[in-house]
């Protein structure tokens, strides 16, 4: 079994220029991710950081995290943070070193807005200091609402149960919510379903994002699919590696469901040519 490496590190930054839609910057307190999601994209991360153990069996703490956005902050425009776009600010590691939270502190300091994507609900615990923000939304990432789709493919994360109580408890509290749904898993993930619950839930936002295998990240995903659901495993091969439309159909049915339930949606789906290799 792979050791969890874990590093204590100095960052030389943390307020970070977004490229990703809706985010001017991106804050992220840790490198890797204890939620070891093996279709995270957030993989490419290691050809940047040198890491060499697997994905989810290391994280740096960026432990001047804070002292550097006290510092950035002054001299930065203000615009919307996101927390966080390569790892989770509230995976495991941040019950002990609070580094989300101190930053949060922060961000409350000088008004910037805010926008946190997990998977976990510890985020609940700094509902004191979220609810104090102008402009704050919490959104929660779900590929289904089956617990063992969740244990085989996001093994470290909350439980759906949890993340959707987390989410009354934000929506009780008067905080923004949004729901990501993805990555879409072909015949795993019930989208209608799921997009009814998040009406129910009240949610100001639903994402759409279907599975991205362009990050490397197929061997890993295509063991677990051959492993746990060897009836999908033909399936998934022609749906990524033949041309076909069934990422079409897929949207066509998000976009009739939102219209029924008047629910805001935004679809970012990945519709690259097809490859006959396998990435």
């Amino acid at each position: 079994m792979d050791q969890f490496q874990l590093k204590e590190i100095q960052s030389k930054s943390i307020l970070t220029k977004s490229g990703l839609p809706g985010a001017d910057y991106v804050i992220n307190p840790y490198v890797g991710c204890m939620h070891a999601c093996p279709y995270c994209y957030a993989v490419f991360m290691k050809r940047v950081t040198k890491h060499k153990e697997p994905w989810g069996k290391f994280v740096d703490v960026k432990m001047n995290a804070p002292e550097l956005l006290e510092k950035e902050i002054k001299k930065a425009k203000k615009g919307l943070v996101l927390m966080s776009s390569v790892t989770d600010a509230y995976h495991p590691l941040e019950i002990r070193y609070k580094l989300t939270r101190r930053l949060l502190e922060i961000l409350l300091k000088y008004q910037f807005p805010i926008s946190v994507l997990t998977k976990s609900d510890l985020v609940t615990r700094d509902i004191d200091v979220l609810k104090r923000f102008k402009s704050c939304e919490v959104g929660f990432s779900f590929l289904s609402f089956n617990d063992q789709h969740r244990k085989d493919f996001e093994p470290v994360a909350a439980s759906p149960e949890r993340r959707l109580e987390a989410m009354k408890k934000l929506k009780k509290a008067g905080i923004k919510v949004y729901a990501f749904m993805g990555p879409i898993f072909p015949y795993l993930t019930n989208i209608e379903e799921m997009l009814k619950k998040f009406k129910e839930l009240g949610v100001d936002m639903v994402w759409a994002e279907n599975l991205n295998h362009k990050a490397g990240t197929w061997p890993q995903v295509f063991e677990i699919i051959q492993k746990k659901y060897p009836g999908l495993a033909k399936e998934y091969e022609r749906i990524f590696f033949t041309k076909n439309d069934y990422w079409d159909k897929v949207e066509a049915r998000i976009k009739k469901k939102v219209k029924e339930l008047k629910l805001k949606v935004r679809i970012v789906f990945h519709h690259q040519k097809y490859s006959k290799t396998k990435a």
